[in-house]
């Protein structure tokens, strides 16, 4: 329904801001992630999604913006909110969590128990979350930026000669995920090889 809102940044906490828009004050729910990247700015744009959840018991709807400091972030809750039990609330606290790149890397990799580290996601759910969205963002062209820090060449260009060579994408990435953080290696033909040996 919204794309975007741009204004001014009248108000801002760790969870929300206040954008004036031509003299009308929006409130925007946001991330912490979000709130690093606007904290200091007094106005600007956020990418946003429009959500409308209904109390079963009363029947009261509740309509909130959710605001995006980047396209990332707003794909990953778009994702999430997909999945049966996970309401706008949760899939906030997720990316409120972990850095967007950071819960990309905890899907591929089905780092199930680091899910349950947030409040509202229990065992089963952790699990259903993974279940869903591991194959989904490991097939993903986003999932090329999972790996921070100086890997981010070395694996696009490695995970792009496995899948050629016919390998599937999503294990390939999970494989070159694990190499870079144990090994960290320094060329990508040294990546390949290892790679090679676990697929």
């Amino acid at each position: 329904m919204f794309e975007y809102i741009s204004g001014k940044f009248a108000e801002i906490t760790p969870t929300q801001l206040v954008v004036d828009v031509m003299g009308l004050g929006y409130i925007v729910q946001i991330s912490l992630n979000t709130y690093s990247d606007i904290n200091q700015k007094q106005t600007g744009s956020l990418l946003t999604q429009y959500n409308v959840s209904v109390d079963v018991r009363s029947g009261e709807s509740k309509h909130q913006i959710y605001g995006f400091s980047t396209t990332l972030e707003r794909s990953l809750f778009r994702s999430l909110i997909t999945i049966s039990g996970v309401s706008a609330g949760i899939a906030h606290m997720i990316l409120s969590a972990f850095k967007p790149i950071e819960l990309q890397s905890i899907l591929v990799n089905g780092d199930v128990k680091t899910l349950t580290t947030v409040k509202g996601v229990g065992p089963k759910l952790a699990q259903k979350v993974v279940g869903e969205l591991r194959e989904k963002i490991a097939k993903s062209e986003l999932a090329d930026d999972i790996i921070e820090s100086g890997g981010n060449s070395l694996r696009q260009e490695a995970l792009s000669a496995l899948t050629a060579l016919g390998f599937d994408r999503g294990k390939s990435a999970k494989a070159i995920n694990e190499i870079i953080k144990s090994s960290n290696p320094s060329s990508v033909e040294e990546l390949i090889k290892q790679g090679l040996k676990q697929l």
